[in-house]
């Protein structure tokens, strides 16, 4: 299992249209096979800085999801909304507490 993290930046005049999609297609994000999790996260005094943090089960789960249409619908809507170039991070969870 890998963790993704996306790191987004949006126009404030976005935000809630952004929220509002997100909403929308969370639950569809989270049913992509291999997708054992899906966060969203908003900055605490930059309310335009959005992370998502997602769980999968392998790399191609991943890549599957970025070629499906899901992906291509939603990340189109997505970009409309930056205000800066989106950053992410694959990353290897080595330790955690609960």
């Amino acid at each position: 299992m890998f963790v993704r993290i996306v790191k987004m930046s949006f126009h404030l005049k976005h935000v809630d249209e952004f929220s509002a999609m997100f909403h929308q297609k969370k639950e569809f994000i989270r049913a992509s096979n291999g997708c054992k999790l899906l966060e969203l996260y908003q900055d605490k005094n930059n309310p335009e800085i959005f992370f998502t943090y997602s769980y999968w089960d392998a790399e191609e789960d991943l890549e599957n999801y970025r070629n499906s249409e899901l992906f291509k619908s939603v990340w189109s809507q997505t970009k409309r909304y930056f205000n800066d170039k989106p950053l992410a991070w694959s990353v290897d969870k080595k330790v955690s507490l609960l």
